[in-house]
């Protein structure tokens, strides 16, 4: 029997880190382990393990650094044999289950010489020490014409056939085979996986079938040797001073590993012994007194000059980088894998999309992705990183401190530009805080982890930001009235005179031409000369008015309050739109006024006031809208802008949807109101560039940061309609912190923290089925998903909702699927175009939701719709 035999022998004699010269404990520290070496070549390793007396914690791991050239040193367990391949890390990577990943790879081999007139060889490959076991190991085995078995000195028949390698007659092969085959992919080769924890020795036995006694020794090598190699085999290790935690609690001896201030014993994975952690909020060594320290990894500092900053059209900002020296810390390295299809990877399972400082998120997607939870982390690094699902945004943090604590060190602290401030990301209060980040201060925009990166925002390039003058300040700004005898014209952003010709702007009667030119004596006799008490409703540009025309109508008349041409422009804008379009769910322009500076716009009186009012209790009365209503409206206003994207004769994108723009008569029924930012688009354009206007809580971040708007922009907006529907929450709300916080992050954050049922409105819960509130979840998500390119159309999502009304109003209108279920009707987009819309079931789009509950599938949806026109 041919035994894998130690090179080098543990030091005998000499006292270990546990023991001193006279038998007394002494503990490990880093003043007790100065002058241990850390790295042997390019690998390192921390205590326990350890090279040279005093070193490491027991024989179990003791290391040996072969200095055989100053390019080439390898490091192997205390044997001498078993080399290590890959750096030890004692932390591990703690996947949330509270057992840390922990284990190491070392690689091996032997060779046996085969003998005339021997029946059998057999070797055996054993750890040095208890306290080490093999984990997945692949070993290769090459000879010729061996039977090869596993023998198991546990079990009654312990010759176990593993597999047979047969070399082909007259064939000569060579050592050179060998380092060409690293997949064992030639006949004379075979392979022995295990992936179970064996605690054990591994025990082959060989068993030559070629003819017996007889050597080949004209054929070469192989056929007389038997070559064994694995070169990576997982080793998993622990403390077995005592079995599990709970033992060495109750029986605490002078041989805890645990000795760390701020420590914790958490039990193998397998099985047996355990291992120590720093506890939450501290990283570092458990097993060296003064090991266990707090957040200290973050690097203010780029050390490297003219730092790549970008794969292909992703930005990485500091403190993220690419390379060695660009980055704050090892969890924000990246690597651009790709810089034309802009692959930018933070590991083999993560993709990273986007990297938004303002935030303080990082758009992730999966390479490969599973059920369970799994975490942005690296080994030795505090976790930093919150939120999981399939495809979402992380928040992140700098380091895992609080400010007060980052800023007792400023030698770390990473808000170093002059006007940024420091936050915190997560709840302290609630107790799920993961540390600080940074955040320029108002007024000021940029990068706050770089000197001099927040810069002052120009607030007087903001159209209209003053009714006049505008001057700009570090921080801020003010502003001033125009001189006598001008205006301010927003457009030309200066002050203008007053003798300029407005009116001109006016008599073009084109927008106006399909609807009533009103007088202003008979708007003002409708309105008894616009008496205050007749005011409807008040917004940032004007007020509306309830009017009674002479033959008993009644109206609503917008009239503007402030005078100046990007006033002008969208009266004007407003009513060339409304002149052009004709739906049901969509406001109904009677007419118009030329005969102020301003246009006066009549529309038909919606009663009811806004979705908004009655959504957030603004109107008086104690009316609430049922989930029957709710889901109607939802279809309604969907329907509207449906319409207008892609069934009007040209695009028109609404630029401002929200719910205080969704009106109610008297049936309440929805009316889609207020096309004063709405734009033209051609039906063969995509999308077009503006000056961004919106409403914040409702604007498309794609867009604010682009200014490319599109009508994904729009579905964004009612993805956060959706969302108060569901949360009867405000677009921006206080939280429970006191602190303004808006919706939509607080649904996505939440939808992947916990059941949806728990951040719902409780009315909404009680009438509405739990298949409803899946979907409609569901399709808020998608059309809130950060990359526009990700969400639906509002066509398809008016088909969803539509869906889901129809079924709830009709319950029996289904069919059953293969696995007995009653399945949705799916309308069928190929002949969505016909007179007579037909539903079809479709196996494909049987789909699961993420509650478990079957709804209407938009991603089949999506894929059916592709390749239809507009």
């Amino acid at each position: 029997m041919l035994l894998w035999a130690p090179a080098v022998a543990a030091s005998s004699g000499v006292p270990t880190s546990q023991e001193g010269l006279n038998g007394s404990r002494i503990l490990p520290s880093t003043a007790t382990l100065t002058g241990c070496p850390k790295t042997c070549g390019n690998l390192s390793f921390e205590y326990p393990f350890g090279v040279g007396p005093g070193c490491f914690r027991q024989p179990d791991f003791e290391l040996f650094c072969n200095k055989s050239s100053t390019n080439d040193s390898k490091l192997f367990l205390r044997d001498g044999t078993a080399e290590v391949a890959e750096d030890i890390d004692i932390t591990g990577v703690d996947f949330g289950d509270n057992i840390p990943f922990i284990d190491m790879v070392i690689g091996f081999s032997s060779i046996i010489p085969m003998r005339a007139n021997t029946d059998a060889y057999n070797i055996s490959f054993q750890l040095p020490g208890r306290s080490l076991s093999f984990g997945d190991v692949i070993l290769n085995i090459t000879g010729c014409d061996l039977d090869i078995y596993l023998l198991d000195n546990s079990v009654a028949q312990p010759d176990k056939w593993i597999c047979t390698t047969t070399c082909r007659p007259n064939e000569i092969y060579n050592s050179s085979m060998m380092a060409g085959s690293k997949n064992c992919d030639w006949p004379g080769c075979c392979s022995y996986t295990n992936l179970e924890e064996t605690p054990g020795p591994i025990q082959l036995k060989f068993v030559p079938n070629h003819s017996k006694g007889k050597l080949e020794e004209i054929r070469g090598y192989f056929w007389n040797t038997i070559n064994i190699i694995s070169s990576e085999a997982v080793i998993n290790w622990s403390i077995k001073d005592q079995p599990r935690c709970i033992t060495t609690v109750e029986n605490r001896t002078a041989d805890y590993a645990c000795v760390s201030s701020h420590s914790k014993c958490m039990d193998s994975s397998s099985g047996l012994g355990y291992l120590c952690q720093c506890a939450s909020g501290y990283m570092g060594n458990p097993y060296v007194l003064d090991g266990c320290l707090r957040d200290e990894g973050y690097n203010p500092t780029q050390d490297k000059a003219n730092c790549s900053r970008s794969c292909g059209d992703i930005h990485v900002p500091f403190p993220f980088g690419l390379e060695e020296g660009c980055y704050a810390r090892k969890l924000f390295q990246l690597n651009c894998t790709n810089t034309k299809s802009s692959i930018l990877q933070f590991n083999d399972i993560f993709l990273v999309t986007n990297i938004n400082l303002f935030e303080g998120l990082i758009g992730i997607k999966y390479i490969s992705y599973d059920d369970e939870e799994i975490f942005m982390s690296v080994a030795g690094e505090p976790k930093l990183y919150i939120g999981s699902g399939e495809s979402a945004s992380m928040q992140w943090a700098v380091a895992n401190l609080t400010c007060q604590e980052a800023q007792q060190n400023m030698s770390t602290y990473a808000c170093v530009s002059i006007n940024s401030t420091c936050m915190i990301v997560g709840s302290a209060q609630h107790g799920n805080s993961i540390g600080y980040r940074c955040k320029c201060s108002p007024g000021f925009e940029g990068n706050p982890y770089v000197v001099n990166g927040c810069i002052d925002i120009n607030e007087c390039t903001t159209p209209g930001i003053c009714n006049g003058i505008c001057h700009n300040s570090i921080g801020s700004y003010n502003c001033s009235s125009c001189p006598e005898k001008t205006k301010y014209d927003a457009v030309e952003m200066q002050c203008t005179s007053t003798e300029k010709e407005h009116h001109r702007l006016l008599l073009d009667e084109s927008a106006c031409d399909k609807t009533k030119i009103f007088s202003l004596e008979e708007l003002e006799k409708a309105t008894n000369k616009f008496d205050p008490t007749r005011i409807l409703g008040r917004g940032g540009h004007g007020m509306v008015y309830k009017g009674i025309l002479s033959d008993l109508r009644v109206v609503a008349i917008k009239k503007s309050k402030i005078i100046v041409q990007e006033e002008i422009c969208q009266f004007i804008n407003e009513a060339a739109i409304l002149s052009q379009i004709n739906h049901r769910n969509i406001v109904k322009l009677f007419g118009c006024c030329l005969e102020t500076e301003v246009p006066l716009l009549v529309y038909d009186f919606i009663p009811n006031g806004s979705l908004f009012e009655i959504l957030h209790g603004i109107q008086s009365n104690d009316f609430s809208l049922s989930w029957d209503d709710c889901l109607r409206i939802a279809v309604e206003a969907a329907g509207a802008l449906s319409y207008l994207h892609s069934a009007a004769s040209v695009s028109i994108f609404h630029r401002d949807v929200k719910s205080s723009n969704i009106l109610l008569d008297a049936n309440y029924t929805a009316k889609v109101s207020d096309f004063g930012a709405s734009i033209i688009v051609p039906i063969d354009q995509t999308h077009i560039v503006t000056n961004v206007q919106g409403t914040f809580g409702y604007l498309d971040p794609e867009y604010y940061h682009t200014g490319q708007l599109n009508e994904k922009s729009d579905v964004y907006s009612f993805g956060v309609v959706l969302v108060e529907l569901l949360l009867r929450k405000e677009p921006i709300f206080t939280n429970e912190s006191g602190l303004k916080q808006n919706l939509s992050n607080y649904f996505l954050w939440e939808l992947k923290a916990r059941p949806i049922t728990e951040i719902l409105s409780t009315q909404v819960l009680e009438e509405a089925t739990a298949e409803e509130l899946s979907c409609v979840a569901s399709l808020a998500e998608m059309c809130l998903r950060l990359q526009r390119e990700e969400r639906p159309s509002m066509k398809q999502v008016e088909m969803a909702l539509q869906f889901l009304r129809t079924k709830r109003l009709n319950p029996t209108q289904v069919l059953p699927g293969d696995d007995g279920e009653m399945q949705p009707l799916l309308l069928t987009r190929a002949n969505a175009s016909s007179k007579t819309p037909r539903f079809d079931l479709d196996e494909g789009d049987n789909i699961v939701s993420r509650h478990s509950l079957k709804c209407y599938s938009l991603e089949q949806e999506f894929i059916a719709s592709a390749n239809l026109p507009r």
